[in-house]
């Protein structure tokens, strides 16, 4: 099992920026496809963003491109999650978690059920 550890959360105002970081222990970190996840109070898990093994290629939930961008660096065993232009909706706890299959590609991390690790979530709060 990979350990991640969610870092960069707060509170922000409205159009502000935030830059989330996970940080992941284990050997095989360069392996795994990685992605960010959110959830607001009484809604659903809803799926951000996920980056390739390679950091070659990524995936975006339309209502986040061109404001979110995911990136990692696999030398820091890190991945980043950019927010841009925040809006008092994007307010969740965000999660990343690595994917349970090695070197799949990021968009099969949307639509799978159980990832293989997740961390414990950063608050992010856009005031409005």
């Amino acid at each position: 099992q990979v350990q991640l550890a969610e870092s960069g959360g707060g509170l922000v105002q409205a159009g502000g920026s935030l830059r989330l970081s996970c940080a992941a222990s284990g050997r095989t970190f360069r392996s795994y496809a990685m992605g960010w996840f959110r959830q607001a109070p009484g809604k659903e898990r809803e799926f951000v963003a996920a980056i390739s093994a390679s950091g070659g290629s990524t995936y975006y939930v339309d209502s986040m491109k061109g404001r979110f961008s995911i990136s990692r660096d696999n030398a820091k065993n890190t991945v980043y999650l950019q927010m841009n232009s925040l809006k008092p909706e994007d307010t969740a706890v965000y999660f990343c978690a690595a994917d349970s299959v090695p070197f799949r590609t990021p968009h099969l991390l949307s639509v799978s059920a159980d990832l293989g690790s997740w961390g414990q979530g950063t608050q992010v709060t856009v005031s409005s």
